[in-house]
């Protein structure tokens, strides 16, 4: 059994500020994936909404993550730049 933490995140910035939330995003990639509790960390788009895909080692990484220094400022602006809350779907994986 797999005890890994699965999620893909939709961000649905608004249109005026989909290029900052995406380089944002993009910014924190190499510092993510170094964090110890993360295995995956990869970044989509559809012209309209952001995606992650990422996997943990654990719900315990994941917190660490967002207490990261890298990611408060980014937390702070998706209040301005989004149009809804993000979507979060943690995922089991099946086989």
């Amino acid at each position: 059994m797999n005890e890994h933490l699965f999620i893909i995140a939709k961000i649905s910035p608004k249109a005026e500020f989909f290029m900052q939330a995406k380089q944002a995003i993009l910014s924190i990639v190499a510092n993510t994936l170094e964090e110890d509790g993360c295995l995956k960390f990869a970044v989509h788009e559809d012209g309209k909404h952001l995606f992650l895909y990422e996997e943990w080692r654990s719900q315990e990484g994941l917190d660490k993550h967002y207490a990261m220094p890298y990611i408060t400022p980014i937390f702070e602006a998706y209040q301005e730049w989004l149009k809804e809350p993000v979507e979060i779907n943690k995922l089991e994986r099946l086989a």
